[in-house]
Formats: C-alpha cells, sequence, structure tokens
C-alpha cells in the first residue's frame, strides 16, 4: 500500500512539474524562435513580409521605427493598392489617441484624473447601482479600473443615419458586440480591479465634448492630429471617406464598406501608418511635440493595473512586456469585424516600434507586432501570451493525461507481480 501512495504522489508531482515546465515555456518563449534570425531592421521586415504573404487575404501596411526614424516597411493588397498613407479604419487602436485628448485637458486643469466623472457630466448620468459612482474617475476610465461592467465590443451601424447619440449609446448601445447588453453601469466596486471597457471610453468621448465645447472630432483634429502632424488622421467618416480608403475584406476575401459608429473615441479612428509612426516618434523626443509633457507621458506608461501579477495597462496604453530598461513596451491593438486587425508596439527607452495596419484577417497584425516584440526583447507579449493559452492548456493537459495513465499502468503491473 506505501509503494502506490508513493507511487501516486509521485505521479501527481509529475503532472505538476509537467504543468510549470510548459507554462514557462510558453510565457518565457523558451521553445520560441525570433521571426528573424538577424537583429537588422531588414532582416525583421523581410520575415515580416514573408509571413504577410503566406496569411493575408486583404490588405496590409507595415512600418517599422528605429531609434524614432522609420527603418522600412512593405505594403500588400489582394485588390486596390495600398500604402503608408492609405487609410485604415483601426477599431480600438483608437483608444490611445482619446487617451491623449483626455490627458490634454488635464494638463491644462479642465478635468482632474481623481474626480468623480459625473462632475464633468451634464448630458449623461451613470444608472444607479449598489456601488458608489463617486469612485468612477478619469484615471480609473483610462486604465478600465473603474468597475464598469459593459464589455463593449461595438459592431457599429450600416450607415450614417442608423448611427445613435452618445447618449443613447451609453444608456444602450444597440451596435453592441455579441454577448454585451449594450449597457454602460457599474457592475464592480471602482478601483477593485481590471475588466476592459468600450463603454468607459464613449463615455470619455462624452466628457471631452462636455468639457471642450466641441464635439470630439473636432477637438482631437485640433489639439491631437494637426500639432502632431498627423494630416490623414481623423474620426470624421466622411473625411476619411475622401482621404481614401484603404479596402475593408473580410476573411473570405470579399470586401465591404466600413461601419459607422457612435462611439468614435473607443472604435472608429481613420489613420495611416505613416500618421501612426509620426505619433510614435512625437514620443521620443520631448522636444517633438508639445501637445503632452514628458511627465504625462511617463504617467500615462506607468503600470495601473495588472492581473495574474503581470502589468498590463497604464493609462489609455497597455504594457506588453518589460523592455529590459526599467519600463515596458506600450502601445495598442484593434480588432472589429469583419476582419480588421490593427496594432501599434512602442518602446520609449530606445525610441524602436512598429505599426501595422490590416483588414481580412483576424489576428495578423497582432500576430508580427507580437513577434516584434519578441524579436526586439526576447519577451512574449501579453496578448501573444493570451493567444497561444489555449493551446497551452492542451499541452498541460495531454501531457498530464499521459503521465496519470503512465503511472495507473505502473501501479496496475506492480500490482499483478506475484509476492514471494
Amino acid at each position: 500500500m506505501l509503494r502506490l501512495i508513493f507511487l501516486a504522489v509521485g505521479t501527481l508531482v509529475a503532472a505538476l512539474i509537467w504543468a510549470v515546465l510548459v507554462f514557462f515555456s510558453v510565457s518565457e518563449g523558451w521553445i520560441r524562435t525570433p521571426l528573424a534570425s538577424s537583429d537588422t531592421p531588414d532582416a525583421f521586415v523581410a520575415a515580416a513580409r514573408r509571413l504577410a504573404e503566406e496569411e493575408s487575404v486583404g490588405t496590409l501596411s507595415l512600418m517599422l521605427i528605429e531609434d524614432g526614424d522609420r527603418a522600412g516597411g512593405f505594403d500588400i493588397s489582394a485588390g486596390a493598392p495600398v500604402d503608408e498613407d492609405s487609410v485604415f479604419q483601426v477599431a480600438s487602436l483608437s483608444k490611445w489617441l482619446t487617451a491623449w485628448g483626455v490627458m490634454v485637458l488635464a494638463e491644462e486643469g479642465a478635468v482632474d484624473l481623481d474626480a468623480p466623472v459625473e462632475t464633468y457630466l451634464t448630458r449623461w448620468t451613470l444608472p444607479e447601482s449598489e456601488f458608489d459612482p463617486s469612485g468612477v474617475t478619469l484615471r480609473r476610465l483610462l486604465s478600465h479600473t473603474a468597475g464598469l461592467s459593459d464589455g463593449l465590443g461595438y459592431d457599429g451601424f450600416d450607415s450614417a443615419g442608423d448611427v445613435q447619440s452618445l447618449e443613447e449609446s451609453l444608456t444602450r448601445a444597440e451596435d453592441a458586440s455579441p454577448g454585451n447588453d449594450g449597457a454602460v453601469r457599474i457592475g464592480a466596486e471602482p478601483g477593485s480591479g481590471w475588466d476592459y471597457s468600450g463603454g468607459g471610453y464613449t463615455l470619455m468621448q462624452l466628457v471631452i465634448e462636455e468639457v471642450s465645447g466641441d464635439a470630439f472630432s473636432e477637438f482631437m483634429e485640433a489639439r491631437i492630429f494637426e500639432p502632431l502632424g498627423m494630416n490623414r488622421t481623423t474620426f470624421d467618416y466622411a473625411r476619411a471617406q475622401d482621404l481614401g480608403f484603404a479596402e475593408n475584406y473580410t476573411p473570405e476575401g470579399a470586401t465591404e464598406p466600413y461601419r459607422h459608429y457612435t462611439a468614435l473615441g473607443a472604435a472608429s479612428l481613420f489613420t495611416t501608418t505613416a500618421d501612426m509612426a509620426r505619433f510614435i516618434e512625437a514620443q521620443t523626443d520631448e522636444d517633438g511635440q508639445d501637445v503632452l509633457s514628458e511627465e504625462t507621458l511617463e504617467l500615462m506608461r506607468t503600470p495601473h493595473a495588472s492581473q495574474l501579477g503581470a502589468d498590463i495597462w497604464g493609462l489609455g496604453v497597455m504594457l506588453y512586456a518589460p523592455n529590459g530598461h526599467g519600463g515596458h513596451i506600450i502601445g495598442h491593438d484593434g480588432n472589429n469585424e469583419p476582419a480588421i486587425n490593427t496594432a501599434a508596439r512602442f518602446d520609449p527607452a530606445t525610441g524602436d516600434g512598429i505599426v501595422v495596419l490590416e483588414t481580412g484577417s483576424r489576428l495578423l497584425a497582432t500576430r508580427l507586432a507580437g513577434e516584434w516584440v519578441f524579436w526586439k526583447t526576447g519577451k512574449v507579449d501579453n496578448l501573444m501570451f493570451a493567444l497561444a493559452i489555449e493551446r497551452m492548456l492542451l499541452w498541460i493537459a495531454g501531457g498530464a493525461l499521459l503521465i496519470l495513465i503512465g503511472g495507473a499502468w505502473i501501479g496496475w503491473r506492480g500490482s499483478r507481480k506475484p509476492r514471494a
């Protein structure tokens, strides 16, 4: 009997060791190899292009930034040609720029990041709940820690005539993504944890309008895009259309129009790889832009939310991986129907970055940007780890099952041996 107990314990320990080894192999990149074998920008661009040409069924534009300067890129399309000035709708990547709009008002003293957000609202108010709404602040909205439980996700509208008002959308978004009822409400104690909220950014879109007195798209154009020289970037659908859209592809290779949104700040920025490169380049030198101070940029990069012990969010930016210099690779990704996927990564310590805008593949831009992070740092970024979780769990379960079967077989064989 004692032998069987030792065998059972040993089998369980072996299964646990297997699970730990698989987890760290995935999270630390022990079994990964960089996309490019050389550390030169040209090598990465060439490797990224090979991967994109194998998997893209639509449009894709990639630009690499080294030490604050453009270092190469490429553009591919299944249809009409695209280039660095082609306009893409970039889904949740919009939130990074919207956060800059909020921080401009904060620097001016027009808003306090830690005041109740309702201080700045006259057109709409948070619905009653069991939680104190005074805990919903701009700082927490920016970092997805305000306790909002909407989980939005917006699918957009077929035409401009279908678009709701901001107030209607906040009360219940008719274009809520599947699985969400579209209501922006407090579902948890503000500040108690991280929960992604597109509705929080729609609420900040309203704050910008209320405080500035301007339409959101006009404020962003005048205060962010024009000063940064982002001349082909806008939240205005009609203007973006005039600038010239990159075609919007489905995963099946068909094209369809870009959709219209109420939630501009959360989901409907239009921009180009060249303009997003300008946005990143402007953050590499405090004298390169006068929109936000270096102190504010540092604050935005400071961890404000974590999961499983890993820092994952600042103020308006994702924290993808440690950069080896005491900070993080930062940026944002975007995904929306039918297959819009966008990604931007930036290392403030080195001035290096990448921008990938694409349609037709649900995760190709995120994968290419994640490969860039690993190529640069040897670290698996948080989104790449999230994408690998399902496969990791299958490996853990499969290996543990084999170990348990092996232990049971050994025990069975041992029990069949004749006793002396």
